[in-house]
């Protein structure tokens, strides 16, 4: 990540964002940061828009804090309880070359 004082700026943003091996710049002003230019491979306006949204992401750290306080439940328990079939084997479908899971009384 590059560091850049705000004053020093001088070029247009789209030259900063076109080099070559482009990585994270973080404006500065009086040192302390300001801004960031980033790339956003694979992020549509809803990601962005929640991302930076202080209220989204005060749920999103309420709901991690509440599972490391109380536990989760597994993915393929949910599944069961609902009735919905396991993925498993339609991911092998579309990837043959997908790790295998070894049953437990398999390991024994």
């Amino acid at each position: 990540m590059k560091k850049l004082e705000l004053k020093s700026a001088t070029r247009p943003l789209q030259e900063y964002a076109s080099r070559p091996g482009f990585e994270p710049l973080v404006l500065t002003a009086k040192g302390k940061p300001v801004a960031a230019l980033i790339h956003l491979k694979n992020a549509d306006w809803e990601t962005i828009s929640l991302s930076m949204s202080p209220k989204f992401m005060h749920i999103i750290e309420r709901s991690r804090a509440r599972a490391r306080k109380e536990g989760t439940i597994p993915l393929e328990e949910v599944r069961k309880n609902l009735g919905i079939p396991s993925q498993t084997r339609e991911r092998r479908k579309r990837n043959p070359h997908a790790a295998k899971r070894i049953s437990p009384e398999r390991l024994k």
